[in-house]
């Protein structure tokens, strides 16, 4: 699944060729993704003008002069394709402008497409609930320890909970982790302020350098022109089992499950 750093790096690479620009054409080659386009889609979108792009959590957004905000998710294997040479079977919506055209295109169809009124997505019920964005000054040693004051879950499962910071994936919470030196089983409530001090901007730093290197190419993710991250070459834990931890003298990378899904980490130096 498309992570953050890989929304922002497709935000970004939609937001080259199309902020500003009006929408002269809109097709939907199917009447649904993970659930029905919006029956007003076509129409509010044709003419209008692209006024700004943004990301929140894991859905992109992109802003209308109509004072709407088309809401994009990824899904599993979503991607956005600028100018492709040919047309695919799964490009879904496809978006055109002056100069370029835009395909959604996604195989398994767990993406989404909403129309909501640009003042009302903080009220939004995919966005009501978030926590701050990690990215953001919002996120704070202050606020993780008040948000995990009373949680005995493992702080691995905490920092995946939406609520309590918007858009942190598996890959990027294994990889914060290893940098703050938090075990991933420890309890949310038992890490403490300093280990906290320090997880804060580890969760920054990894995202960030993921951004700069244009997301991870997992699968079959692309940016939007094509580009494949290649932060995946830079895991210090993330996939590396039985490996030697980059940090510990003779420490070894494991995996565990939690919730359903892999945790990578060094047992020597994460307590």
């Amino acid at each position: 699944m498309p992570e953050l750093p890989e929304v922002e790096t497709t935000v970004r690479g939609l937001a080259r060729f199309l902020d500003g620009k009006r929408i002269t054409r809109v097709v939907l080659n199917r009447p649904d993704l993970r659930r029905p386009f919006p029956l007003e889609l076509v129409q509010v979108l044709t003419g209008a003008t692209v006024t700004s792009l943004s990301r929140r959590a894991k859905y992109g957004l992109i802003h209308l002069d109509r004072g709407s905000s088309m809401v994009f998710h990824l899904g599993m294997s979503g991607r956005w394709r600028i100018d492709p040479h040919e047309p695919d079977k799964h490009d879904h919506l496809v978006m055109e402008t002056a100069g370029h055209r835009f395909a959604l295109c996604d195989p398994r169809r767990f993406g989404s497409v909403d129309l909501i009124s640009t003042d009302a997505l903080d009220q939004w019920p995919q966005f009501a609930a978030l926590g701050p964005e990690p990215l953001s000054e919002s996120l704070t040693a202050v606020h993780l320890k008040s948000a995990l004051s009373d949680k005995t879950q493992s702080i691995k499962l905490c920092l995946l909970d939406q609520r309590v910071v918007a858009g942190l994936g598996n890959i990027y919470v294994c990889e914060a982790l290893w940098r703050s030196g938090i075990h991933p089983r420890k309890a949310g409530g038992k890490v403490t302020r300093p280990q906290l001090e320090r997880l804060v901007p580890a969760i920054k730093e990894v995202l960030e350098t993921s951004i700069r290197d244009g997301g991870s190419t997992l699968r079959d993710y692309a940016a939007p022109d094509g580009e494949l991250g290649y932060f995946a070459t830079r895991f210090d834990v993330y996939g590396r089992t039985g490996e030697p931890c980059r940090r510990s003298d003779g420490g070894t990378i494991r995996r565990i499950a939690q919730g359903g899904r892999s945790t990578w980490y060094c047992a020597k130096c994460q307590r």
